[in-house]
């Protein structure tokens, strides 16, 4: 009979290294590999034999404590990670059995392993994120001289570069590799200090445990823990893969935005022979990949509520936060794995239509170089303010008769009186009304780079 899949994620969304951080013979796995750190940091303090400890790491490996079993222990327990321990006690020979899991806490086991999973899942993302930041980059660097509208409240404002756009881009997916480093110092933390975080149960051993099993793992340490890594840890995490899924779905946005047909500047990738956009309209070429990035980002930002709600246990701790992140922590990091991909993908094979750019440039008919007018009747003496009031009434008056602007200045003698017609041609130049956009392009490639 086959297996009846409900979550998208099985079927449908996430990548397999980010997937397999979070399936189940790799969550065992890793709190195995907690409890033969442990079993290691004790031998090394003297708690227990040396041959336990080597007995213990050799059993703890998915190879001899199965899935099935600890399920089936689990099914009798009803407890998870004592299903765990029970597994790899009966699977040591001797005597190793009767030290595992010795002085710890349940937590102690399943908050450093996550610490290991949110460690690798850590490393995969900042690899998406320097993906994405160069192909961005490689777009800034294409197109830092091709010209476009720039566009505020969704009406023409004043030329750009295509490139620009996509430096801004570029720097910000920068931001957010940074605020994933620098966070993870503070996320990637595990603990191995007993019920309530004293660490009695290591007796005077508890300071030289808890940083051994750490150091062994490649983990930070709690300094300070009740019976849980604090949870203020993972709602940072949470917080900035949903900052960053707010850019991505910013980045999509304006991919399906300048893909509308009435502007029509760039366009994602269609495989013309056998993509289908609609099921009825076959035109239809559909920037979907872009809408998905969307619709997931969504998802992720939501993430953020359950995991604030987690910081606020009850006293040393309560269960409340459990549930929760068994979904929140691998939905976010899959999720945003995806999402990643695909926007890198989007970018990577874009077509982009400088020749539409330069169209819906100029059928604005010279109006987006009013400051560039007002700019330069300043630069000839006039006030800012009149300057601003004079180029407005001219520009209302090519927009009521339908003239370009150039036409309507010529033929307006406040402006005549202070500029010749060879500087309001110059002024109406939108190459030569670039600022420093080349020099931004330039100095974000090489940073991000």
């Amino acid at each position: 009979m086959a297996m009846s899949l409900l979550c998208p994620i099985d079927f449908r969304y996430g990548r397999p290294k980010m997937k397999g951080l979070f399936e189940e013979e790799s969550r065992l796995q890793r709190l195995l590999d907690v409890e033969a750190a442990l079993a290691r940091a004790e031998a090394k303090v003297g708690l227990i034999p040396e041959e336990a400890a080597s007995e213990i790491a050799r059993k703890a490996t998915t190879k001899r404590i199965t899935v099935k079993r600890v399920q089936e222990l689990e099914e009798e327990t009803r407890h998870d990670l004592m299903a765990v321990v029970l597994a790899l006690t009966e699977a040591c020979e001797g005597d190793a059995g009767k030290y595992v899991h010795l002085g710890a806490t349940s937590n102690d086991i399943l908050d450093t392993a996550t610490a290991l999973q949110l460690r690798d899942a850590i490393r995969l993302l900042e690899a998406d994120i320097g993906d994405l930041t160069g192909v961005l980059a490689g777009l800034a660097s294409k197109y830092k001289r091709t010209v476009m509208l720039g566009r505020t409240h969704g009406q023409a404002a004043v030329p750009i570069t295509f490139g620009l756009k996509m430096a801004v881009f570029a720097s910000e997916t920068a931001r957010h590799r940074d605020r994933l480093r620098e966070a993870s110092p503070r996320v990637v933390v595990g603990k191995m200090s007993g019920a309530v975080g004293t660490g009695a149960a290591f007796g005077p051993y508890a300071l030289d445990v808890q940083p051994a099993v750490m150091r062994d793992l490649g983990v930070g340490m709690e300094e300070a823990a009740t019976q849980v890594v604090g949870r203020d840890r993972y709602a940072e995490f949470i917080a900035v893969l949903a900052n960053l899924a707010a850019s991505l779905e910013k980045f999509c946005t304006e991919v399906r935005n300048l893909q509308r047909t009435e502007i029509a500047e760039v366009a994602e990738a269609f495989e013309t022979k056998k993509q289908v956009g609609s099921s009825t309209m076959a035109q239809k070429e559909n920037p979907v990949a872009s809408e998905n990035v969307c619709s997931l980002s969504r998802i992720v930002r939501s993430l953020v509520t359950p995991a604030l709600e987690n910081v606020p246990l009850w006293h040393e701790r309560d269960l409340t936060n459990s549930a929760a992140e068994r979904i929140i922590l691998p939905h976010a990091c899959v999720l945003i794995d995806e999402m990643l991909a695909r926007t890198a993908e989007v970018f990577r094979t874009l077509r982009v239509y400088p020749d539409r750019m330069k169209e819906n440039l100029e059928a604005t008919k010279g109006q987006v170089m009013a400051e560039a007018v007002m700019i330069a009747l300043v630069g000839k003496g006039l006030g800012r303010q009149d300057a601003h009031k004079l180029v407005r009434e001219t520009a209302q008056k090519a927009r009521t008769k339908g003239i370009h602007l150039r036409d309507a200045l010529l033929a307006e003698s406040k402006v005549t009186k202070v500029l010749s017609k060879k500087e309001i041609e110059a002024a109406m130049d939108p190459n030569a009304y670039l600022g420093e956009s080349y020099a931004i392009v330039d100095a974000v490639v090489k940073r991000v780079r």
